[in-house]
């Protein structure tokens, strides 16, 4: 199936590693130019090494800390000045750490929301513009499934995903007139080091050990297994396509049935 996305332009946050640089490859591989960013220089720029080296495709890497709106600067400045233009952007950050409501003293809370939901709005506010002049764009945020199913231990990343859950739906409304799509993709249990930390976070908590709960996690899932970053990474390069034209202010689970709920 041709997606209809080779050459354009791919801005994808916390590319580095796990589920970002899964979507960045599987982006690439289908002809876009990219450019990813992430805190750590070292893991950066060998996710890009790999990227070209698998893909051939052109891939600018810029060290930025999302949750600093001089970080989104940096990146969406390259971006612009190196490419003119973002057709397709990807927004991911880190997870906020796991603890119940009184675990959390409002610095905790405040990180989160610059983390995960400013970085979000900040990266579209730089890039939305020059959608809507073009009359195409894709935005699409990498979430979670806490937006839709409260996960234990998961206050801060309960509480702030649903409202990156809200400010999508909303924007998906105010843009799609201009061709713009705006769509969120909720990524259950998947083989990356965020879920190994949490399965270190609650090993701790209850005191078992990492491998106990990720059986349990398993056992949770109605497909017995937690999922591949490619699985997820498909689902975003269909999202960012041609073919998804007509697809818009959507929440889609990447979760081999986790969640429960019919909607």
């Amino acid at each position: 199936m041709d997606l209809g996305i080779a050459g354009k332009v791919a801005l994808v946050a916390a590319a580095s590693r796990g589920l970002g640089r899964a979507i960045a490859l599987e982006l690439a591989r289908e002809g876009a130019t990219l450019v990813i960013c992430a805190r750590g220089a070292d893991d950066l720029n060998t996710a890009r090494e790999e990227i070209v080296r698998a893909t051939g495709v052109d891939v600018r890497a810029v060290v930025a800390d999302v949750a600093d709106p001089a970080g989104v600067e940096r990146v969406t400045g390259e971006a612009l000045r190196q490419h003119g233009r973002v057709d397709i952007l990807v927004t991911n950050a880190g997870g906020p750490p796991a603890g119940t409501f009184e675990s959390h003293d409002w610095t905790a809370w405040q990180r989160t929301v610059d983390l995960t939901l400013r970085s979000v709005v900040e990266l579209t506010r730089a890039v939305l513009p020059g959608m809507k002049d073009r009359a195409w764009g894709r935005i699409i945020n990498v979430n979670s499934i806490a937006a839709k199913q409260p996960v234990e231990n998961l206050m801060l990343s309960n509480s702030i995903r649903a409202a990156v859950t809200g400010f999508a739906r909303t924007l998906a409304n105010e843009v799609a007139a201009h061709g713009v799509t705006v769509n969120s993709i909720l990524p259950g249990y998947t083989r990356t080091e965020r879920v190994e930390e949490l399965a270190q976070a609650t090993a701790t908590k209850e005191g078992i050990t990492p491998r106990d709960v990720l059986t349990r996690f398993e056992r949770e899932i109605p497909m017995r297994r937690l999922g591949q970053p490619k699985e997820l990474a498909a689902l975003a390069a269909f999202l960012a396509s041609e073919r998804a034209s007509y697809i818009t202010g959507q929440s889609i689970a990447v979760d081999g049935g986790w969640i429960k709920a019919l909607l």
